[in-house]
């Protein structure tokens, strides 16, 4: 089995580690509901992209209801 010979200096592993740091995310205002979604991606409260409907909120929501009665 493999042993280091030298110990690991605390440089040398901050060097390593240099590309470990996270992002911030890029959230920006929906034009459609004014709610915060991720850039570039469908917004999860109304379902718009690009001022187009990608997602029908209503119709999942009146199946959830159909499904309750039954």
């Amino acid at each position: 089995m493999a042993v280091p010979k030298r110990k690991t200096t605390p440089s040398r592993k901050g060097k390593r580690r240099s590309h470990h740091s996270q992002f911030a995310v890029n959230s920006v205002e929906c034009p459609n509901c004014g709610e915060f979604k991720l850039a570039h991606h469908v917004c999860n409260s109304c379902g718009y992209y690009n001022k187009k409907e990608i997602i029908d909120k209503t119709e999942s929501s009146e199946d959830s209801d159909l499904d309750t009665e039954k």
